[in-house]
């Protein structure tokens, strides 16, 4: 026979405790980015994109209404009216002058004897014309047959719609450069705290090593001492790099629109390849050309020239066709008299004058168009003086990257010598500390080589109109 066997109460707690704990456990991990997580949470979340794509939005109907002014009008009217008091009007009297006719004849005729006072006064009286219950309902249709306004409009609408997608790409490429600049300052801040760490074990291993040579009698009193200063030194600068992490991950939360309580890490490397920064001359063309602030600024150009041509356009003279069928009622007893009618013709309208309105208009509009092409020349020096500046920078740091890599293995081999000499007895305690410093401050040195490379390089890039293109591909649906 099977024997059951029964779990101790206590077990069956221990189970439930567990299973309680790991849903807490598993929210407690931190949320790590990527590059390219970072850069697609930040476009999603940014309110700058949201705003532009909006405006793109709001752009693509203006389009469609500036198109709808060249289409065909259609207008349905209708009324009813109901006199409760029908409106009268001084009119001659018509019971008067019927009866002076009829006197007259029969006096020239000789029918009767004249009389004179036959005849009665003439004068106006209070008459009524209209019927007590009223309709009419007709149908118009206009369509615009030349029309400046309207033709410009239509083009206006279309260039404004390309500035306002150049201005939300010209917002995406920007809000990248920030997450790349904020992200790999953060990795930045994260690989020098790992290389300060590296130095504050390094120098706590040491200190465990002198307390050792220290009870055998190996060293002095002097060398336990100083080692121990050493690790007290590198303590504070740890914990003050660690907050400076912190507020540097609070910083990338901003960015990424994420909750500021979310806990987050990043993970990425510092890689260096040598960009091609030999074409100086082409790298500028290629920035005049695809620039995203210039290309939104040259557009905006077009916009104001688009206005300019608006304004000129109400010198030019309206020509429209329009249609109407009518059909009316009247009656004072529901019993309605009907009638239609149909019209066709041409309406012609020009401005012969408006008080200069037009001219002062188009004045303004022309002041507009050239302060932007003014901001596009300062905006074009601008964007060759930081081209240049930017591959400068690019020279340098490439030049030394390769030193410093070489720079940080020469002190990684220095620090191992002067650990052996120092536990043989030949080496001093100042060796080491000073080979732990130059071997920290060459990885450092290395690490903000790096990055120093890599913002300036995506700075270039972005100069360049070089953002990634898969950064828009968000946007696709928006073409009009």
């Amino acid at each position: 026979m099977n024997q059951i066997t029964f779990f101790p109460f206590i077990n069956i707690k221990k189970i439930i405790l567990l299973f309680s704990i790991i849903p807490f456990v598993i929210s407690a991990q931190p949320k790590v980015y990527t590059i390219d997580e970072a850069i697609n949470t930040a476009i999603n979340n940014n309110r700058d994109i949201t705003i532009s794509v909006m405006t793109v939005k709001k752009a693509g109907a203006a389009v469609d209404e500036a198109f709808g002014y060249a289409l065909p009008s259609v207008n349905l009217n209708g009324n009813f009216t109901r006199f409760l008091e029908k409106p009268k009007m001084p009119f001659p009297d018509f019971e008067a002058m019927l009866t002076n006719a009829t006197y007259s004849i029969l006096f020239d005729e000789g029918v009767i004897p004249r009389d004179d006072n036959k005849y009665k006064s003439m004068g106006s009286k209070l008459q009524s014309f209209s019927q007590t219950n009223n309709f009419s309902a007709d149908v118009t249709i206009t369509q615009t047959l030349f029309s400046s306004a309207v033709f410009k409009g239509i083009g206006a609408s279309q260039i404004y719609y390309d500035l306002a997608k150049a201005d939300l790409y010209s917002t995406v490429s920007k809000t990248v450069l920030s997450v790349q600049k904020t992200f790999y300052g953060v990795l930045l801040l994260k690989e020098s705290l790992e290389i300060t760490k590296a130095s504050f074990e390094n120098a706590q291993l040491n200190l465990k090593d002198v307390k050792a040579f220290y009870k055998e009698g190996i060293v002095s009193e002097f060398d336990l001492l100083q080692a121990e200063v050493i690790v007290e030194n590198i303590r504070p600068v740890v914990l003050n790099m660690e907050n400076n992490l912190k507020s540097a991950k609070d910083g990338l939360k901003l960015i990424l629109g994420v909750d500021q309580l979310e806990d987050i890490n990043v993970q990425g490397d510092f890689l260096y390849q040598p960009y091609d920064i030999s074409n100086e001359e082409g790298l500028i063309d290629e920035a005049l050309k695809s620039n995203y602030d210039l290309r939104t600024l040259e557009l905006k150009k077009q916009v104001d020239e688009a206005f300019v041509e608006l304004d000129v356009s109400e010198y030019w003279p309206n020509i429209a066709a329009f249609g109407q069928y009518a059909y009316n009622g009247s009656s004072d007893d529901w019993k309605f008299n009907t009638y239609s009618s149909a019209t066709i013709g041409l309406g012609f309208s020009i401005n012969l004058w408006q008080g200069n309105r037009t001219k002062n208009a188009v004045e303004q509009s022309t002041i507009t168009y050239q302060q932007t092409e003014e901001q596009v020349k300062q905006l074009k020096d601008y964007t060759l003086l930081n081209v240049k500046s930017k591959i400068q920078d690019l020279k340098t740091v490439q030049s030394i990257i390769d030193v410093q890599n070489k720079n940080v293995e020469l002190a990684e081999r220095a620090y191992q010598i002067a650990k052996v000499r120092y536990k043989e007895g030949v080496g001093s305690q100042m060796e080491l500390q000073n080979t732990d410093l130059s071997l920290k401050q060459a990885r450092l040195n290395r690490i903000q080589s790096m990055h120093l490379y890599l913002t300036t390089k995506f700075e270039l890039e972005q100069i360049l109109g070089k953002t990634n293109p898969e950064y828009f591909s968000a946007f696709s649906e928006l073409e009009n």
